[in-house]
């Protein structure tokens, strides 16, 4: 059966954080000089509230940073925090700025099938400031951002949600990722196809379909019609 939708992860699917293999920005930042947490130990805080901050109990990497320091017990330098959350805002800005053409093609390709375009990702509101300004925007029917719904992938009520919004039921629709956060896996829960987007990172393994190039999808579903 040709699918109604597809839904898209975003990160590492429809664009890259990543050039020739390494991460677009370097990461050189010394936190200790400048919230008094080794890189380590910021690492280790930041990763340990990784599901509050997908789904939006941590508002903004400010209330991420405000929470950190609190728990070590080491005061909050409000403008140093102001510093680093533009900096973040900035570097996160860069990988819709270069969006590759291929990927631009294939969902123009199923715009013009009137095939249904939605967007799920695991994401915080700095990570996306630019998406709506981006020439990715225009192809959506719809976007479902983990932060601002309080729900994130895995949980395949995410998913659920992305397909009530486009009007579609989940066997009608299928999702493209690139396999993190056990994406795939949870898409599948939800009842829909997962295909596995191999075309900018190819690390993660899975037993899913996979697509090593986007216009594998559209031969996909050719294939399914």
């Amino acid at each position: 059966m040709k699918p109604k939708a597809v839904l898209f992860d975003l990160f590492e699917t429809l664009v890259t954080e990543f050039r020739d293999g390494r991460r677009m920005t370097e990461r050189k930042t010394d936190y200790m000089a400048l919230i008094g947490l080794s890189n380590e130990e910021f690492k280790r805080e930041w990763g340990s509230r990784a599901a509050r901050r997908m789904t939006g109990e941590l508002a903004d990497y400010r209330a991420v940073l405000a929470e950190m320091l609190a728990s070590r017990g080491l005061p909050n330098p409000k403008d140093t925090v102001e510093r680093l959350y533009e900096a973040r805002i900035q570097e996160k800005t860069l990988p819709f700025r270069d969006i590759h053409p291929a990927i631009t093609e294939l969902l123009g390709s199923l715009r013009e099938q009137r095939i249904r375009i939605g967007l799920i990702s695991n994401c915080t509101e700095e990570e996306v400031r630019f998406l709506h300004q981006s020439e990715l925007a225009p192809y959506f029917d719809d976007i479902v951002l983990s932060y601002e719904v309080g729900l994130a992938k895995p949980d395949r009520e995410i998913y659920r949600l992305g397909c009530r919004r486009l009007a579609i039921e989940p066997e009608e629709a299928v999702f493209v990722g690139d396999g993190g956060s056990r994406e795939l896996e949870g898409a599948r829960e939800a009842g829909i196809r997962a295909l596995h987007a191999c075309w900018f990172n190819a690390h993660i393994p899975s037993g899913f379909e996979k697509l090593h190039a986007p216009s594998e999808l559209l031969d996909r579903i050719r294939k399914s019609s």
